[in-house]
């Protein structure tokens, strides 16, 4: 099959144009995609009907941001990841799959080897042709990892954060003890982050809450590793991660099997119990209703919040009037910002929470937001956020 390379014809704008290199068998995907992202303002700089191809082309035509669709011929989306990542160590690359059982798993998969994120993609090219939302999640996504390349360059330590950045950024400012003191600030900004004076919480927390997006399977699973089983056993663990139907079911499974603790997507109705990891089913909100001793799930087909469904700002909020300052809450990598006004309503009741920090990000968006509104008690790499949160669990000296 054949694959094309664009010119780098100069962008109009006053910065560089983010370069996305399609790789798609399809040639009316490959078609379209190129087209919705050169009307975004992106520049195409190569198509490939194959992950060969497009692994060939990698060092001609140098993309920030590589699509991957996984079901090829010659060489898969699953095949030529590894590939290019040794290849071109830092490349973003966003895997392309139908919402089916398998292709979650692949995906998830994918997620784990280095990919940055995923994208539903419609049944056959009908279905990407005439559903809008798949072109405005596409839009969406490329435009925001585009940003964040683009602005926010930075240095990624070892671990989740081994996708090394296009740069290094200024360190952050940490207290020597977390959860006991307002949110420290970035060296690079001050000027941008609100301060505050919190009340610390005395009584043990009854609940742990995790919100996250691009980047936040692997940090979602590393950080609640880090916590250990014994110590999650005492309280529930309720969980938004932004991803689609199907998905949700699948990062459940994965997550509780990593960590040896009862894990599945919440049901409407369902009594929450410690020790048990309910993950928010893509495409509904989850919340709480009832008291800390009886919290039970309410799911809701409501509106997107920050365009999101589920939202963490919905869990946020209705954990606040249940758990109140019983609250122990943790803002992970990921796009846009969502948690932010969630998190205002759980720090106001009294509730702790923590931000994970830029440089161990892949997209430091809803930590970075919340941080900046004031509303983090402590900034934590990754590798400190599971050690933070199991002293403040378990009590000191655990």
């Amino acid at each position: 099959m054949a694959a094309s390379a664009a010119p780098s014809n100069p962008s109009p704008s006053a910065g560089p144009r983010i370069r996305v290199l399609v790789a798609d068998d399809s040639v009316v995907v490959r078609g379209l995609v190129s087209r919705w992202l050169e009307e975004a303002g992106c520049e195409i700089v190569g198509t490939a009907a194959n992950g060969r191809i497009a692994l060939d082309s990698l060092d001609r035509v140098q993309p920030d941001i590589v699509l991957l669709d996984i079901e090829m011929p010659e060489l898969d989306g699953t095949q030529a990841l590894p590939r290019m990542l040794v290849k071109r160590p830092g490349l973003q690359v966003v895997m392309m799959s139908t919402l089916t059982q398998r292709n979650a798993e692949i995906s998830l998969r994918c997620l784990a080897l280095g990919a940055i994120d995923y994208l539903p993609k419609p049944e056959g090219n009908r279905g990407v042709t005439t559903q809008a939302s798949f072109r405005e999640d596409l839009v969406q996504k490329i435009r925001m990892l585009g940003a964040d390349l683009r602005n926010r360059p930075r240095a990624r330590p070892a671990g989740l954060s081994e996708r090394p950045g296009l740069g290094a950024a200024a360190p952050v400012e940490r207290v020597a003890s977390p959860l006991s003191a307002p949110a420290p600030r970035p060296a690079a900004a001050p000027a941008a982050i609100a301060t505050r004076p919190r009340p610390l919480r005395v009584a043990a927390p009854r609940c742990l809450l995790v919100g996250a997006s691009t980047g936040g399977p692997r940090a979602v699973g590393e950080v609640l590793e880090s916590i250990g089983a014994a110590t999650l056993r005492r309280v529930p663990i309720l969980i938004v991660q932004h991803m689609p139907p199907v998905f949700t079911a699948v990062f459940a499974e994965h997550l509780g099997a990593r960590i040896g603790l009862p894990a599945a997507e919440a049901k409407h109705g369902e009594p929450v119990r410690p020790g048990v990891v309910y993950v928010a089913p893509g495409g509904r909100h989850m919340g709480l209703s009832g008291s800390a001793a009886e919290a039970v799930i309410q799911l809701n087909d409501g509106p997107p919040v920050n365009f999101c469904r589920p939202a963490v700002d919905v869990m946020f909020r209705d954990a606040a009037e249940v758990y109140g300052a019983a609250t122990l809450s943790v803002v992970l990598t990921g796009m846009g910002s969502d948690g932010t006004k969630g998190a205002k309503a759980l720090v106001d009741a009294g509730g702790i929470m923590l931000a994970q920090d830029e440089a161990s990000s892949t997209v430091w968006g809803m930590p970075g937001s919340l941080v900046r509104a004031g509303y983090a008690h402590d900034i934590l790499p990754l590798s400190g956020l599971g050690p933070a949160l199991r002293s403040a669990i378990a009590g000191p000296g655990h």
